[in-house]
């Protein structure tokens, strides 16, 4: 690509610690994902029968949750950036 963009290793090289909880007593997967900046952001996901729940997929699903997030306000402060740079 010729112009500015987002990628998902700019996201993935911003992201300096990830953690993630089980909410007790149920299917309810939190991940928080801290930022090199220290903005946190979190992510969810959930599984509606408790006799399906995997762990690794909550996890999965979750992060993905929260990395969605950070993608939209990556693009956000890219087309600031973006736009501040033409209004010189």
């Amino acid at each position: 690509m010729n112009y500015p963009t987002v990628t998902i290793s700019d996201i993935l090289n911003k992201i300096k610690q990830t953690s993630y909880f089980i909410l007790p007593d149920t299917t309810v997967t939190i991940c928080n994902i801290l930022l090199e900046n220290g903005f946190s952001v979190r992510g969810e996901s959930a599984c509606v029968s408790p006799e399906n729940f995997n762990k690794a997929l909550g996890e999965k699903y979750a992060f993905e949750d929260a990395v969605n997030k950070i993608w939209s306000l990556e693009g956000y402060l890219l087309k600031q950036k973006l736009w501040e740079q033409s209004n010189v």
